[in-house]
């Protein structure tokens, strides 16, 4: 019996998701839980894993394909399945958690909200609630979900609408009729006529060399002497944020210039130590632990504005962001309850986190939930920045590069090593003095570590 796997909700509400690569090809077997698929969201790479043990029957985008929640991704052959009706709802694997109630169709079941008092009625199935289910490609006269307007992709809708193109009016070529770039553009007359500016307003020609371009993705590709490629996964994800930021939280910006020379004398001797032998210690662990300490006895910026409730939300524990570049772009992971850590084991976390990124391993759930962030600038060769906040966050540090250059010791000019501190905090929620105490206790405990003994 062919059964159809929809695209589920990977986490937060995300409404689409890219197919990264197919680990499966039709005609082949695979077992439950088996990883048939790579896909990104605005926040991560993650793997799919298989609902059902089988063949692959169809699989229903190419690589680099946005699919929306809720649209078909993979159809399977499951043998001796029963019918639809007859199925009670299965658990759906993906990376946030065990994965939802899945109906009929393959979409998640909708949680009943619990009442304080629970009724009679409160007691019904769930399945009371369930929603259309998308059905198979075989011919059916049942009316599929979501087809108000013709199939097609958020990138694609966006550019039609930029050429004043109703969609109702293209013919789609893409696979079960959906409606690709060139179709707008062949339907446009723009194609080659127009050349790249045919893309209209909606592209972005200097996303690719962080975000990529995504194999198989409809018009991404060389026009004339530009390189156009759609805005997705985490570029899109990143723009939205920073413009919500720069838009939503009035950022000041402060600036603290540290002799860090006994700092880096702590960190080569514990390099050298045999207690710490295995671990990857830089400066930027013992900037982590600068910062926790400092949060702790200036909260104000490990807080949050809920501007729904009304209310200042002010965290008691401390979950530290850490952005990483990565070749997909900019992400910024999160070291959950790292207050709680240990100097050897926030030297792990961290070691852990970059390579998560790098590898593009990092999951949503480590995305989500940050109170503070921390962006090391200093790899890259940069002294200072005005870094911009991260939604719904108060505080970030940027660290710049530790330079040996001249400095006043002890009434002499030595050359000592130095670093800039820049910290943006939202001035709802941080007085001005409240942040410069912060960010001289970090400056403090860096220009003498000992100095964390009369912190804590």
């Amino acid at each position: 019996m062919i059964k159809v796997f929809n695209l589920p909700d990977l986490g937060e509400g995300l409404t689409e998701s890219e197919v990264v690569a197919w680990k499966v090809t039709p005609g082949q077997s695979v077992a439950l839980n088996e990883i048939i698929a790579e896909v990104e969201t605005a926040k991560a790479v993650v793997e799919l894993p298989s609902p059902f043990t089988g063949t692959i029957s169809a699989l229903h985008a190419d690589p680099g394909t946005v699919v929306e929640v809720g649209h078909p991704l993979v159809s399977f052959d499951v043998v001796g399945a029963d019918d639809d009706a007859a199925q009670p709802p299965q658990r759906e694997a993906n990376l946030v958690g065990y994965g939802a109630l899945v109906e009929k169709g393959g979409r998640p079941a909708r949680r009943a909200r619990v009442a304080a008092a629970v009724s009679p009625a409160a007691s019904a199935p769930a399945a009371a609630v369930t929603t259309p289910a998308v059905t198979t490609p075989v011919a059916t006269s049942a009316p599929a979900p979501r087809e108000e307007r013709p199939r097609s992709t958020p990138p694609v809708r966006k550019l039609a609408k930029d050429l004043g193109i109703d969609l109702e009016r293209v013919q789609g070529t893409g696979e079960r009729g959906l409606i690709t770039r060139e179709d707008v553009l062949a339907f446009s007359g723009a194609a080659t006529a127009a050349g790249g500016e045919a893309a209209g307003p909606g592209t972005d020609g200097g996303a690719s060399a962080l975000a990529g371009t995504g194999a198989g993705e409809a018009g991404a590709g060389v026009v004339g002497r530009e390189t156009r490629s759609p805005i997705k996964g985490v570029r899109k994800h990143t723009a939205a944020a920073m413009v919500a930021s720069a838009f939503t939280a009035p950022q000041v910006s402060e600036f603290l210039t540290v002799d860090v020379t006994p700092t880096m004398e702590l960190l080569a001797r514990i390099k050298a130590d045999r207690t710490f032998a295995g671990l990857k210690f830089t400066p930027l662990t013992l900037v982590a632990k600068a910062v926790l300490v400092a949060l702790a006895n200036n909260p104000t910026l490990n807080s949050h504005w809920d501007e729904a409730a009304q209310e200042i939300v002010q965290y008691h524990y401390v979950n530290l962001g850490i952005a990483a570049a990565t070749p997909r772009g900019l992400t910024v992971p999160n070291i959950k309850d790292a207050h709680t850590l240990s100097l050897r084991d926030l030297a792990v976390a961290l070691a852990d986190l970059a390579e998560k990124a790098r590898a593009a391993r990092t999951t949503p759930a480590e995305l989500s939930g940050g109170t503070f962030t921390i962006t090391n600038i200093g790899v890259f060769g940069i002294d200072a920045g005005t870094p911009m906040l991260y939604p719904g966050e108060a505080g970030i540090l940027a660290v710049g590069a530790v330079r040996r250059q001249p400095w006043e010791y002890q009434g002499e000019v030595a050359l000592r090593q130095v670093l800039t501190l820049s910290l943006s905090f939202d001035h709802r929620l941080v007085d001005g003095e409240q942040g410069s105490r912060f960010l001289a206790d970090v400056g403090r405990i860096l220009a003498d570590p000992g100095m964390v003994l009369t912190m804590i």
